[in-house]
């Protein structure tokens, strides 16, 4: 018996070499380079991933006024820009951000748009931000500003440099512009029944932002990079008609001159109920009814230690609200409006429901931290701005689960954490769309979730044509955009989580970067180093193959052997790495008895090689050894992780 057994495992072991033989690719000391990062800790971004003891960044202030012509669908008005130099830097001049001037028809992001179009292609043009009068103070004085328009970007030449430590520059800027029906997938107007929705954003000048990095950050906006802002309190009015009704990002200050007794008396109801509370009915909508007796209004909000501001406007809003339980006992207001055409029981009748979750959720990472969070269906599919997102009214069930909570994640990467979205879309999308995988598996007990088999998406993370992480957005080809992006960074924040690192302390870890960075610039190399520190692990290894590289999986079961030819003093079991990147190794060992074990061998072990042998202790002949067993890792050639007796 015993002899026969050897005899049979020795032809399988021919079987294993004949069928898994391969020229592997992998190089232990290119996959684990000692040298990854090419600079140490300094005083402004510290080795630990934290902010140095000089760290600075900018802060920008803004007071806008304006004033929605819903005849002309023009926006008037002004901004008042309050800028504090926190820098060590002088500066001669500064750089603000015109983003309406991407609807000219001579704009770069046009001359660049595919002849077919796209996404953030121009379907129409209009005459972009139309600036009136540009006024700078400095040093108590006050100046006609001296100044350049390049695309969508505004270069302001200052009389004098503005000093650095906490120099004080501030701006007065008359502009407008029309507002487009189609604004490249991220505002515009949408006509319905009962009147036009109005989503608003990008609609002020916005300084760019100056950092330790770069200096001036003054990269076109093409459509798919995104933005990247500084930090400060933003004031602003709405002046329209009164049959609107008007949300935006942060609190409203008047709402006794906006709203009607009744809104106001739900309002509070809603803000201490669970569940949705209508404040605006869509019979109030048909018939024109419960809203202020008055030619217009002025709508007025703050929105304090923000980056950005956007709102929504329109008569056809029907309009409900429910409270956010949020970890420290604070109790804030979700709320969504959208028209009638969207007001179905597996539509929006549930965004409240979704947008309270959302948040609630999204809160075990660090509290959310706006007064508000205001779903709006409209015509962008889908799209985020503080305390604000916009979402496609078309939506129902888990489509509409998870635009929202997509779009309310990114209140978390970029809005609490500033990373930089115009050049790493990963650390924004890719972060926010790890922790949507997150709150969905939680969410209802799992209504929308739906576990993914890892291996079998190992063709798509890897396809042929596959673009690294480190990419400009406006680089990534546009069938390439949701790989790169979204899906492979979150993935890999995954494969940290649950197979390099572990849970408890991948999230510790996660969330010291979240909170050492809130209000803050993180690079990626800051990411890097919180992780590592927090969680105890040197992933020079992950980074590069994952993020900086498209290096591919494929590890096999190479050998299966039996110390002394005796299968009772246990199996020597062969692997190898086939491809450039490592993983640590789970590996589904079945004996004759069928009797299953599953062992885990650290990414430590592909230090020593390509092939790595160790010896299992078995007291009989194995029926079948496995890897990734369970289909966890993004295996390229599943086809050699198994070796069967049977073979």
């Amino acid at each position: 018996m015993k002899k026969s057994a050897v005899l049979l495992a020795g032809l399988f072991v021919s079987s294993a070499i004949s069928g898994f033989a391969q020229d592997s690719k992998y190089d232990q000391h290119e996959a684990f380079d000692p040298t990854f990062y090419t600079t140490n800790g300094n005083e402004f971004r510290s080795a630990i991933g934290a902010p140095g003891p000089k760290y600075w960044q900018n802060k920008v202030n803004y007071d806008i006024n304006v004033k929605l012509d819903t005849t002309k669908k023009h926006i008037d008005g002004s901004v008042n820009i309050d800028y504090t130099n926190n820098s060590p830097d002088d500066l001669a001049y500064v750089w603000l951000q015109l983003d309406q001037n991407i609807k000219k028809k001579e704009s770069r992001a046009q001359a660049t748009s595919p002849v077919t179009g796209g996404r953030f292609a121009n379907t129409e043009f209009t005459n972009g931000d139309e600036i009136k009068s540009v006024t700078i103070k400095l040093g108590g004085k006050s100046y006609k500003a001296d100044y350049i328009i390049t695309d969508t970007r505004m270069q302001i030449i200052l009389p004098s440099s503005l000093k650095g430590n906490g120099g004080k520059l501030e701006l007065a800027i008359e502009y407008g512009f029309t507002v487009p029906f189609d604004g490249t997938d991220r505002m515009g107007m949408m006509p319905t029944k009962n009147g036009l929705i109005y989503e608003v954003a990008q609609w002020y000048p916005r300084m760019c932002t100056y950092d330790d990095v770069l200096g001036w950050n003054t990269l076109p906006y093409l459509g798919a990079g995104e933005f990247y802002l500084e930090y400060g309190n933003i004031k602003y009015t709405i002046t329209a008609p009164s049959d609107l009704i008007i949300v935006g990002s942060g609190k409203l200050l008047n709402p006794t001159e906006v709203l009607t007794a009744q809104q106001q008396k739900q309002l509070a109801k809603a803000a201490n109920s669970d569940v949705t509370v209508m404040i605006h009915s869509l019979e109030d909508v048909q018939k024109g009814a419960d809203k202020m007796n008055k030619n217009s209004l002025t709508w007025k909000f703050e929105c304090d230690e923000t980056r950005d501001v956007a709102f929504a406007a329109s008569k056809a809003f029907i309009w409900d609200a429910a409270r956010i339980n949020l970890p420290s006992g604070k109790k804030i207001l979700a709320q969504s409006v959208y028209p009638e055409e969207a007001n179905t029981d597996n539509g929006y009748k549930r965004s409240t429901e979704f947008t309270k979750k959302s948040i609630e959720l999204s809160s075990r990472w660090y509290e959310f931290t706006y007064p508000s969070a205001t779903n709006v269906g409209g015509i962008v599919n889908g799209m985020e701005y503080p305390g604000i997102v916009f979402c496609g009214s078309k939506a129902e069930g888990g489509r509409l689960w998870g635009v929202i909570n997509h779009e309310f994640g990114h209140n978390w990467f970029p809005m609490i954490v500033g990373s930089n979205e115009r050049k790493y879309a990963w650390m924004d999308e890719g972060f926010n769309t790890f922790i949507n995988g997150v709150d969905t598996k939680d969410f209802n007990k799992g209504e929308f979730y739906k576990p993914q088999d890892v291996q079998r998406m190992a063709k798509m993370v890897f396809s042929q044509n596959a673009e690294k992480l480190f990419s400009y957005p406006d680089q990534i080809q546009p069938f390439q955009l949701g790989n790169t992006a979204y899906y492979k960074p979150a993935l890999g924040l995954n494969l940290l989580r649950e197979k390099i690192i572990g849970e408890q302390r991948f999230d510790y870890a996660f969330k010291q970067y979240v909170k050492t960075w809130a209000f803050k610039h993180p690079t990626p190399y800051d990411f890097f180093h919180t992780i590592e520190n927090a969680a105890g692990e040197d992933l020079s290894w992950f980074w590069k193959g994952w993020f900086y590289n498209n290096w591919k999986l494929d590890q096999a079961v190479k050998n299966i052997s039996y110390v002394d030819n005796d299968v009772a003093k246990g199996a020597l079991i062969t692997i190898e790495n086939l491809e450039k990147l490592p993983m640590p190794v789970e590996i589904a060992i079945t004996d004759a008895n069928d009797k299953t074990e599953t062992i885990q061998l650290p990414v430590e072990i592909w230090q020593r090689g390509s092939t790595w042998k160790f010896l299992y202790p078995s007291t009989t002949t194995l029926k079948k050894v496995e890897i990734d067993p369970k289909h966890e890792f993004p295996d390229v050639n599943p086809a050699n992780n198994v070796w069967n007796a049977t073979n």
